[in-house]
């Protein structure tokens, strides 16, 4: 799925910011409501003992009109009361109070807050006991005040939805700060963005405009592209340009001589002539075949198309079929090949028609001298195929202009392919190949890595 950076990193920055949010917003709902229910039970504690003073001072009779003004007016809403004798008897208040009489408390609780319902509403209930003599009577005396939670419950969610407020605010300050930034630091790359859309199609040169260290990386990879698309539109319009240079003469070769057959006076002339065409398309089907194989080995990268294969093998079948031509030229040729498998991880066609290059090779350009040619393999520690013969040398400065297309040391027949077919194929398996420069004979050293 495709996703704006811009937006990914927005993400990225302010989940973690709205969680924590919730998680401090959350706890700081919990703390308001600790902090009203320690506000209004300290207010409920206040009333009652006031109002067990003043029970204790007036002997039960009434209670003084200050505590009557703290119990109407207290925050919260008005509080009301009960105090009972020792023995559960009525002294002063309320005559029903939320938690009947006779639940008493326990004898080593002094006061008691807990929930209650008075008349269906939900209440907050503080029972306190106190020692005192009221007229003749001694002991233990209880008040129970008790207020409703309407009061504090809205306390508390006013200062939830305070906190919420700032929390929300910080967040939305934060997520505008972070909008800005990240716009604000994604700008070189909508620059550079736009720059590479202002190129043209043919503008391959790389890039030279700043960037932050970050996106080095990329446009260094961009550059390396352009460069290597670059240089590969160009080995490509240099083949076309080549290929076309080198079958114009054999096509018009053809053209000439098919015009020939048409104009011969004879039938045995004709059948001469059209020997020769045939010969010629011959010849020009090879150079277009190996033009083909070499932009192939040149084109390709990686291990596609790569199967495990022997290469003894390869190297016995092309052999095979050297041998005959190589007799029917007088020549002596010599193989000598390991007995056993050579493996390796490679394109069987292309090995093959890179030794045959190799050979047709000798034949070629070995020159009138040429009386033997030697093919050898071996693999200890890499695979080495080397061709030799003891015909014409060539001399370490004619070395680049040998490997390099339709290049030749001297002039004369051939389409100055073979080495460079070979040299691509070899590269194109992560090897090498090497020329032996020789004022007698002709070696050519192909090395190639092993299969593990």
């Amino acid at each position: 799925m495709r996703r704006s950076l811009r937006l990914r990193l927005l993400l990225i920055i302010l989940t973690p910011l709205v969680v924590l949010g919730i998680v401090v917003g959350t706890w700081r709902v919990e703390a308001a409501r600790r902090t009203a229910a320690e506000f209004f039970d300290r207010n409920l504690m206040f009333t009652a003992l006031a109002v067990s003073r003043d029970v204790a001072l007036l002997d039960g009779d009434a209670i003084s009109p200050d505590t009557e003004k703290l119990l109407g007016e207290t925050a919260g809403g008005p509080v009301r009361y009960h105090v009972y004798a020792p023995d559960g008897v009525l002294v002063v208040g309320y005559a029903v109070p939320p938690i009947p009489v006779t639940r008493r408390l326990p004898q080593d609780v002094a006061f008691l807050y807990t929930d209650a319902l008075y008349k269906g509403t939900p209440v907050r209930v503080l029972r306190l006991k106190t020692e005192a003599t009221i007229g003749a009577i001694s002991g233990t005396f209880t008040t129970t005040v008790w207020q409703s939670m309407e009061a504090r419950n809205r306390f508390a969610l006013q200062l939830a939805l305070r906190a919420a407020t700032v929390i929300a605010s910080l967040i939305l300050a934060v997520a505008l700060l972070v909008w800005f930034g990240v716009r604000h630091g994604l700008k070189p790359l909508t620059d550079l963005e736009e720059a590479i859309s202002r190129r043209s199609p043919e503008d391959l040169s790389p890039i030279r405009r700043a960037v932050p260290v970050e996106t080095q990386g990329l446009v260094g990879r961009l550059n390396t592209l352009f460069t290597q698309f670059g240089a590969t539109m160009e080995a490509q319009s240099n083949f076309i340009s080549d290929a076309a240079h080198q079958l114009r003469n054999p096509i018009a070769g053809l053209q000439a001589l098919s015009a020939a057959i048409l104009t011969a006076p004879t039938l045995e002339a004709a059948h001469e002539r059209a020997a020769d065409m045939a010969k010629a398309a011959d010849g020009a089907g090879q150079l277009a075949n190996r033009l083909l194989t070499l932009e192939r080995a040149r084109a390709e990268s990686g291990t596609s198309g790569f199967e495990r294969l022997d290469l003894q093998e390869i190297a016995s079948t092309t052999a095979a079929d050297f041998a005959p031509r190589a007799r029917a030229r007088g020549l002596r040729f010599d193989t000598d090949l390991p007995p056993g498998p050579v493996p390796m991880l490679g394109d069987r066609v292309m090995l093959g028609e890179a030794l045959a290059n190799l050979l047709d090779n000798t034949l070629v350009h070995g020159g009138e001298g040429l009386s033997r040619v030697t093919l050898t393999l071996r693999a200890d520690p890499d695979i080495t195929l080397s061709v030799r013969d003891d015909g014409r040398g060539v001399t370490a400065r004619d070395v680049p202009k040998i490997l390099s297309r339709f290049g030749q040391a001297r002039s004369g027949p051939g389409s100055g392919l073979g080495l460079s077919i070979a040299e691509a194929v070899a590269l194109r398996h992560g090897g090498t190949l090497t020329v032996e420069p020789s004022d007698e004979g002709f070696g050519v050293v192909l090395t190639l890595p092993r299969l593990a």
